[in-house]
């Protein structure tokens, strides 16, 4: 802490981590959660602090505030929901979407309105706010393990929140002066040296403590968005929505090349499918490939992988939610592109939907979820094992 008792700063950010969790816990300043090592930590007075956002011109001006669910900001989700401004709070992991929104029952009385600001009530009342939802997020609240006077902030080490704030840019739902405001204990506030911080990481403008209201000035540029070659396919894998960010900046000409994906094969697979658009065979109209009207339905069966011979457990993945801006190859080069290339796709876009025939159930399973969470044409897709019902000529959708 600057100017008093408190844990010294470390050469390096998990030395922090360690400094800070274990001074909170040596000191009795620790509430729970207990331990509180690992987590964002809950401190003596953090309520105390969260009620000071109040009193700064930009919760007033907000109105639209995207808060953390960590326990000591449940101060500051209270004071949203009671000031009647919108709350957004991220998913979980970010494993379903990036926000979920918080919405207290009508007429809702003040005890409500205190669980809807707790973990349960964030379960209980809160609907998804997809990708494209065209949120525009006025005030970002994030908690930390430490941070300095001059705007440096210091997470638990997962990076969820640099993360979460570069979606946000990704997104168009933050620009460059939303300010970010970060609640901690005062012993929390220390010397943080510059070389620690990285490229992603996210600085804080105010810091709000349960004695103090610091503005840090702090003049380092805030993330401008995904840095791609620092994703892995691992983190890919684990925030769904992540993969329709990338398909999305893909399209716009980004290069989106992820940490362990080695560049020059990317241009060699690059290479391999524009070798493929220019074969004779994939040089006809769209109008001659398979597609049949069927009444006011058009069936679309494009083999995008050779079939399997003889083979009897094909499974039926079920897509929905399609707009009608959509064509059947956007939906294919994403299926590509998030390597859930199908036998066979039934394209049905009058019914805004499709049926992917996958080799077993296992590598449909796989394709459900590579695919959750991908956003096309506006929309986020639903997507789900389908129960194939090939003798009647439908398929019907698992309940």
């Amino acid at each position: 802490m600057q100017g008093g008792a408190g844990p010294r700063a470390g050469t390096s950010k998990g030395g922090v981590r360690e400094l800070v969790w274990g001074y909170l816990e040596s000191s009795g300043l620790a509430e729970r959660p207990r331990p509180v090592h690992g987590r964002i930590p809950n401190f003596k007075g953090s309520h105390q602090a969260c009620c000071s956002i109040k009193e700064l011109d930009a919760f007033s001006r907000a109105s639209v505030i995207k808060v953390d669910p960590d326990k000591p900001l449940e101060g500051v989700r209270l004071a949203t929901l009671q000031a009647r401004k919108t709350l957004l709070v991220p998913t979980p992991r970010l494993r379903s979407g990036l926000f979920n929104r918080i919405v207290p029952p009508s007429g809702a009385t003040k005890e409500i309105l205190r669980i809807c600001a707790t973990s349960q009530g964030i379960k209980e009342y809160s609907v998804p706010v997809g990708l494209d939802g065209k949120v525009r997020v006025d005030l970002v609240v994030v908690g930390s393990v430490a941070v300095s006077e001059k705007g440096w902030r210091i997470g638990k080490g997962e990076g969820y929140a640099d993360m979460e704030y570069a979606m946000m840019v990704s997104m168009g739902a933050v620009k460059e002066e939303t300010p970010v405001v970060t609640i901690v204990h005062d012993c929390q506030v220390l010397d943080i040296a510059e070389e620690l911080l990285d490229d992603h990481d996210l600085t804080v403008d105010y810091i709000l403590t349960p004695t103090r209201t610091i503005k840090t000035n702090c003049k380092r540029p805030k993330p401008q968005g995904i840095i791609w070659h620092k994703v892995s396919y691992e983190m890919l894998a684990k925030i769904p929505i992540l993969k329709s960010l990338r398909y999305k900046e893909k399209q716009t000409g980004k290069d989106v090349t992820l940490q362990d994906e080695h560049p020059d094969l990317a241009n060699a697979n690059k290479s391999a499918a524009l070798n493929e658009k220019a074969r004779p065979g994939n040089t006809r109209p769209q109008a001659a490939m398979g597609s049949a009207q069927m009444g006011q339905q058009y069936v679309e069966s494009d083999s995008l992988s050779p079939r399997l011979e003889g083979s009897g457990t094909i499974t039926t993945v079920y897509v929905g939610n399609i707009p009608p801006s959509v064509r059947v190859s956007e939906l294919k080069y994403a299926l590509r592109e998030f390597h859930a290339t199908p036998l066979k796709v039934n394209w049905q876009g009058a019914q805004h939907r499709a049926f992917l025939d996958y080799k077993d159930k296992a590598a449909a399973e796989s394709a459900v979820s590579s695919l959750k969470g991908l956003s096309l044409g506006g929309n986020t897709l639903r997507v789900e094992l389908a129960k194939n019902q090939r003798n009647k000529g439908q398929v019907e959708i698992n309940s």
